[in-house]
């Protein structure tokens, strides 16, 4: 497993990483021993970056990662997030940057995660009615206290990151990126990388769309919750489709499976950035953690580029509420 280092702080993390939330909610047939089994063999193929957030179960997510790692704490770059306030029934209580919700959020992260640091600890989602300077300067406290060694920002806008990075300095930030979400590149990539900021790609298979496996919506389990998302509704199911079905020829004549073209993809965008892809199974895993010896060709590249260009895929990424808190 390659290496790449996240911002300037010198935070070593594997150049694939696994997201952890599937294993506990929003996927449907997820099995704790298989999702246990999936991290112990992640960290055997030298992944090292786990990533979870507190709303994730809600909470049962940290807990089962907690589990995971309680015999091999020295081996992972352990990242969580606070923000996404969930009560414990899994309403949806909005999303709080308040000083002393971070401080409350993190001692409980930290209870969750049976642990006594957390390596990278994101803003799940910026808060519009508190200054990012308060949040975050409530975040550098906790790396003052110890509870945290770096600090990321997640689905923020360039004028927030870098506000947020004046304050203390940003290890990395987090926002969907894929070969079917590339607005990333208008002013996120740009602005970071002036920074010395790190970009971690979340769903960079495009929710599982970009495996080509999902054929139908009715693919997809009931409770799933893909069967809300735009890209996966009507017309521009069938668009996308079509679309994934071009990147599949690729990888078809690269003898790949579509999914490791489109992680290769992903890597090949810079040192930088660092895609964690999420599965809850041991298969997909090992599938994913082979992308990273895929080098793609100029040729390669172009052809990707060609059949799958920006603006390409049909849909928003999130439904209409969930829109409102992105890029803030």
């Amino acid at each position: 497993m390659k290496k790449r280092k996240l911002g300037r702080g010198g935070l070593e993390v594997s150049a694939l990483g696994l997201g952890c939330m599937g294993m506990s909610e929003f996927y449907a047939g997820a099995s704790e021993p298989e999702a246990l089994a999936t991290i112990h063999r992640a960290l055997e193929l030298g992944v090292t970056l786990l990533d979870t957030a507190d709303m994730y179960g809600p909470f049962k997510n940290e807990e089962l990662v907690g589990r995971a790692i309680r015999d091999r704490r020295d081996r992972v770059v352990l990242a969580t997030k606070f923000g996404n306030m969930r009560g414990a029934d899994g309403a949806f209580l909005g999303v709080s940057g308040k000083p002393d919700y971070v401080r409350q959020a993190c001692d409980a992260s930290l209870r969750r995660l049976g642990t006594d640091h957390i390596d990278l600890y994101y803003q799940h989602r910026v808060d519009r009615t508190v200054p990012i300077e308060d949040t975050v300067g409530a975040m550098a406290e906790l790396v003052r206290a110890g509870k945290v060694r770096h600090l990321g920002l997640s689905e923020a806008s360039p004028a927030t990151i870098r506000r947020a990075n004046a304050v203390h300095p940003i290890a990395a930030l987090q926002t969907e990126y894929s070969l079917w979400t590339r607005d990333p590149e208008d002013d996120i990539l740009p602005t970071v990388r002036e920074l010395g900021i790190s970009f971690v790609a979340y769903s960079p298979l495009g929710r599982g769309f970009l495996s080509g496996q999902i054929r139908r919506p009715e693919d997809l389990p009931e409770g799933d919750f893909r069967r809300n998302n735009p890209r996966f509704q009507g017309e521009n199911f069938q668009r996308n489709l079509d679309l994934v079905d071009r990147v599949r020829a690729i990888a078809a004549e690269r003898k790949v499976p579509p999914s490791q073209l489109a992680l290769a993809w992903v890597l090949s965008r810079g040192p930088d950035v660092v895609p964690i892809p999420g599965t809850k199974r041991r298969k997909y895993l090992e599938e994913n953690a082979a992308a990273v010896a895929i080098r793609l060709t100029p040729d390669e590249l172009r052809r990707i580029e060609a059949v799958a260009p920006r603006g390409a895929f049909q849909g928003t990424r999130y439904a209409a509420e969930g829109m409102t808190r992105v890029h803030l």
